[in-house]
């Protein structure tokens, strides 16, 4: 790895709470504080927009909206969607085994482990895809009482989870299974309210928004009380939403991309309204990130939304 793509890895978190927006403390490592050095490194932490770029970027999203996706689509993009996500994973099945450096810097209730685990601890990675939290969390965290579900809507995506699973991780730590989000039935193997952390990493925005509120009721049954949802997804006006070409156009922040597959592009409102009511947020993070192309003088905004959700205990429901 080079030195260039070595000092690109973060050393902190970059997300800034929207409840609590003075607390610098826990800022990335990389602050732009002057503008003419903004080619001199590939990415900087908590880079904020000014009036003009929203202005700009609020007129793309309009433009796009005037070439929306025919209704007859629609149906077939929602009554398909397994069979869109089955061909991704046939064809990058290979493709997806990154190093998930940042996992660490922003969910370390994942790796802790200065104490042995008591008793099982259940940590379940809904959205699995090929496993890129599931097998760094089993690598790294070796107690025997830890152990993870991976479940994916896509069985394909799941099958190369079961391929790639070492029998040392198998053998009574984890199990990876197919399972949809939005069923108004819990997974027949995991046992209600048995569940200590959830994982949602770029899940929820693959998710149509008429089914959010199926979600958040299958979330809150499966946690303990007292357990947590980490959560990471898109962020409005993100760099992939900006980049949408018309004919992909869903409904209001809701696309589709070449391949079929949906995304919905969030506010830090929204997940506050959608979470909110079932849980205590203990985060509602926004991850702004200026990424730099020096060699052709690019610069490309990507923003992330981070939340941490806590299912309140029976004593304080």
């Amino acid at each position: 790895m080079s030195t260039e793509n070595q000092e690109q890895k973060k050393t902190a978190s970059s997300a800034q709470d929207i409840q609590n927006p003075q607390d610098t403390s826990k800022f990335g490592s990389r602050l732009l504080v002057d503008d003419e050095q903004v080619f001199a490194h590939n990415a900087w932490d908590h880079v904020e927009w000014d009036s003009d770029q929203e202005k700009q970027a609020k007129e793309k999203v309009a433009k796009q909206a005037e070439n929306p996706v025919s209704d007859e689509l629609k149906e077939k993009y929602d009554a398909e969607a397994a069979n869109f996500w089955d061909k991704f994973y046939a064809k990058n099945e290979n493709k997806f085994f990154k190093d998930r450096h940042w996992l660490k810097i922003e969910f370390p209730e994942l790796f802790s482990s200065e104490e042995s685990y008591k008793e099982r601890f259940n940590v379940m990675e809904i959205g699995c895809g090929a496993g890129n939290t599931m097998f760094p969390l089993l690598a790294e965290n070796k107690d025997p009482n830890l152990f993870v579900y991976g479940c994916d809507f896509s069985s394909v995506a799941v099958d190369v989870v079961k391929v790639n699973i070492s029998p040392q991780r198998r053998i009574g730590r984890s199990k990876a299974f197919v399972w949809d989000l939005t069923d108004t039935n819990l997974p027949e193997c995991v046992e209600p309210g048995s569940i200590d952390v959830i994982v949602l990493v770029f899940v929820v925005s693959a998710i149509n928004p008429k089914c959010w509120n199926q979600v958040v009721t299958n979330l809150n049954k499966l946690l303990k009380p007292g357990g947590r949802i980490l959560f990471r997804d898109y962020g409005r006006y993100d760099l992939a939403q900006l980049r949408f070409k018309g004919g992909r156009y869903l409904d209001e922040n809701f696309y589709v991309r070449g391949d079929g597959t949906q995304v919905y592009f969030f506010t830090s409102e929204e997940i506050q309204s959608l979470f909110g009511e079932k849980f205590t947020i203990e985060q509602n993070a926004v991850d702004r990130r200026l990424i730099v192309n020096r060699h052709r003088k690019l610069k490309m905004y990507r923003v992330w939304l981070q939340g941490k959700f806590i299912k309140p205990s029976q004593a304080d429901s």
